[in-house]
């Protein structure tokens, strides 16, 4: 089954706010990274399924920007493939103060988000998902 997700891309100056992660993923074990977004509910456009997802996650209102580009994520870990279909876009926090927050602790589950260096991306010094980003983020800059 194809998963269809929207993502939104937080900019600070040189960073980007990730969800972090730790386990299994297509580059092996350890440490990854993932923008803000889940999956898109039926009937719900893909735009409001990004200002949803803050919500519900950090509790925190954006407002989407733009809308960048659709990317198709095939990846496997171990011997299970799975295949993404995600619409990504550019947001911004409407109360600017949160900017100013380091991290960032998930409403409902044990988790966090975090800034990372689009140059760390980009070098692959750190793994962030979904593949294809880094060719985004580049043409971004």
């Amino acid at each position: 089954m194809i998963k269809v997700k929207a993502l939104g891309l937080v900019f600070r100056e040189d960073k980007i706010l990730v969800e972090a992660f730790h386990g299994k993923h297509s580059n092996g074990l350890g440490g990854y990274y993932r923008p803000l977004g889940g999956n898109i509910e039926l009937g719900e456009p893909s735009n409001e399924t990004v200002v949803r997802e803050f919500k519900e996650e950090l509790g925190i209102d954006i407002k989407v920007e733009k809308y960048i580009t659709c990317l198709e994520n095939r990846f496997q870990i171990d011997q299970e493939w799975s295949h993404e279909l995600i619409q990504l876009y550019t947001v911004s926090f409407i109360d600017e103060a949160h900017y100013m927050q380091e991290r960032f602790s998930f409403i409902e589950e044990d988790a966090v988000a975090e800034w990372l260096a689009v140059e760390d991306i980009l070098n692959d010094i750190e793994y962030c998902y979904p593949k294809g980003l880094d060719h985004v983020l580049n043409q971004l800059r």
